[in-house]
């Protein structure tokens, strides 16, 4: 698949790229896709929900009334479940959500979805990306003249660089990452993709085996 080269201007440079149908061109796989996601929002929880059971609860342990003769339900300990300010029942305890995945199936999630960007002409390719200072207004500029200021876009670029991830992080619906930390999720979740020349290359070598 072909695609046209643009400047950060959003101006066609003659030039085309042609995606790898290795990571561009697979036929995507929705539970590797489904697997993938799960782990990465698992892994975004603390985990450190927590509620009182009735041995953590401050308070008398004394009985609260004689057992019989009442008329009333037996009662031991104000610390119940039963009764408003006692403990949980079953409640929830800090844990680890996290889980393990193989890595030859994140590769496969990855590339399904770069595979369904494509399919769906939602992959922009830039020649380069580069600001001479932190400014969000340049960021803004280039969203506007690429003509996607309305839509989620992903930004990812070969390498660090300080200048556009700064510029970028005052906007709700940009995001800016590297190569090396491109994901399923941040992919599936933007509305277009923005890669440069050399992107593709690195995902090609990092992906295409």
């Amino acid at each position: 698949m072909e695609v046209q080269v643009l400047n950060i201007s959003g101006k066609e440079t003659g030039a085309k790229v042609q995606l790898p149908e290795a990571v561009f061109g697979v036929t995507p796989n929705d539970h590797a896709i489904y697997l993938d996601v799960k782990q990465y929002l698992a892994n975004q929880r603390q985990g450190t929900h927590k509620s009182k059971q009735r041995n953590e609860i401050a308070g008398s342990t004394r009985k609260l009334h004689k057992q019989k003769g009442t008329g009333g339900a037996r009662a031991g300990s104000i610390k119940s479940p039963l009764f408003n300010g006692g403990g949980r029942v079953f409640g929830p305890q800090p844990r680890d959500y996290s889980f393990k995945l193989n890595k030859k199936l994140k590769v496969l999630a990855r590339k399904s979805a770069l595979s369904y960007k494509a399919q769906e002409n939602n992959i922009v390719i830039l020649d380069e990306v580069n600001f001479d200072s932190i400014k969000t207004k340049n960021y803004v500029k280039l969203v506007n003249d690429l003509n996607v200021a309305n839509e989620k876009t992903l930004l990812v670029l070969p390498a660090l660089n300080t200048n556009v991830y700064l510029s970028s992080r005052n906007l709700k619906k940009t995001k800016v990452i590297t190569a090396a930390d491109i994901n399923t999720y941040d992919v599936l979740n933007a509305g277009k993709l923005l890669l440069t020349t050399e992107t593709v290359k690195t995902l090609e070598e990092a992906f295409a085996k």
